[in-house]
């Protein structure tokens, strides 16, 4: 096949999964506010499309970690084709569609990194991953941010209730003041994740012009592959956010502002700390955990464990199960440019197939939850747990 033809095929597929990951991912910085009534949904996913974009721009180190760090250099360049980055991308996809059909929390972030390593295996063998950065900058920020942003979010929860201990309702006393703050933290929320999740996509479009021999080993993303990924992110953010926000807002009507400003500041904090170290870390996991640590600073609140292990399952299988899917694509890449085209088209059927399924069963919180809605149903209070009570009492004795 025809170079020129490989690399624009990945750069495409590329941009795709960039538009993508804008849409499943406004909710990670808007879906609180909104709940709060902080920002009105066409207002929040503008605002969140703007900086998604601006965001972009503002950092390359995750990108440098992706394109030049996560697969090695060889004395003849990069060591994985074209055709196996292709493969990589096909697998993160699908297996992101997978998890989506079945409702199963999964980090986009960790099915891109999962597929492209899958796929280099199989190309180039276990050699060609640089284990070292694989372990310090994706797996060690996979479980250290999270914990790190729920504490962050716990301290801050705690602070904000204990300096405004007020007799008065909170939704609209000095507490209820908080949806102001809410504004300005969720837009530095999603002004992280483009600093965070775009340099994702560049990375990837940086190490297939590396690997076709069109950049220098070792170089950043041209200036036209940032502003590419830039509006892909930030286009999907504006386009495809409705229905997530929808979804993940039902996981968040009983956060209170207090709650959403503690969490939406740890979050951002935690994101722009790990995009200036060139962590290329799953935003989600760390919205995740600032939610359930901001849930536990309200006073009485508790933990469905059930529901935590589950989340953390889908965090742990994304890599590994993408890694597996990405090595099936790429073996069937090694067959030439017939493997490329059945690898399109089986990729295309499964696509199908996985919308087809998806119609024939409402989508809704509560079979097919985002990590995000389904970290603010591992967080229980008390007010919560009064209301469920009633509501079975209230069934029972209809029954």
């Amino acid at each position: 096949m025809d170079p020129w033809v490989i690399v624009v095929l990945v750069i495409a597929l590329a941009l795709v999964f960039d538009f993508t990951n804008g849409f499943h991912d406004t909710a990670n910085a808007m879906a609180t506010p909104i709940a709060t009534g902080a920002l009105k949904p066409k207002v929040a996913v503008l605002i969140a499309a703007c900086l998604n974009l601006v965001g972009a721009f503002l950092s390359t180190e995750v990108a440098k970690t992706i394109s030049g760090g996560i697969i090695r250099e060889g004395s003849g360049g990069v060591m994985i084709s074209p055709e196996l980055i292709f493969a990589g991308l096909v697998g993160a996809i699908l297996w992101n569609l997978v998890t989506w059909l079945f409702g199963l929390p999964s980090s986009s972030s960790h099915a891109l990194f999962g597929g492209l390593i899958g796929a280099a295996v199989v190309g180039a063998g276990f050699g060609v991953v640089d284990y070292g950065v694989l372990v310090g900058k994706v797996v060690l920020p996979a479980v250290v941010a999270p914990l790190v942003a729920g504490v962050v979010a716990f301290v801050a929860t705690r602070l904000a209730y204990a300096i405004t201990n007020t007799p008065k309702d909170a939704g609209n006393g000095i507490r209820g003041r908080f949806r102001y703050g809410q504004i300005f933290s969720s837009s530095l929320v999603a002004l992280a994740h483009g600093t965070n999740d775009a340099q994702k996509t560049m990375g990837v479009i940086t190490l297939v012009l590396i690997a076709a021999g069109l950049q220098d080993a070792g170089s950043g993303p041209e200036l036209w592959v940032i502003v590419a990924c830039a509006f892909a992110i930030a286009i999907g953010t504006y386009s495809g956010g409705w229905r997530i926000i929808r979804t993940v807002g039902s996981g968040f009507t009983n956060v209170k502002p207090a709650q959403g400003f503690a969490a939406e500041t740890s979050t951002a904090a935690t994101i722009l700390a790990s995009s200036h170290l060139g962590f290329a870390l799953s935003t989600t996991q760390v919205a995740s955990g600032s939610v359930i640590g901001s849930g536990l600073g309200r006073k009485g609140a508790s933990v469905r464990w059930g529901t935590a292990g589950r989340v953390a399952l889908g965090w742990v299988l994304t890599l590994p199960a993408s890694a597996l899917v990405g090595a099936l694509a790429a073996f069937v890449a090694g067959l030439g440019p017939v493997g490329i085209v059945i690898d399109l088209v089986v990729g295309g059927l499964v696509v199908v197939v996985i919308l087809i399924r998806s119609r024939k069963n409402e989508v809704t919180s509560a079979n097919a939850v985002s990590e995000v809605s389904a970290a603010g149903e591992v967080v229980r209070t008390p007010k919560a747990t009064r209301r469920r009570r009633k509501a079975a009492s209230t069934q029972g004795g209809a029954s």
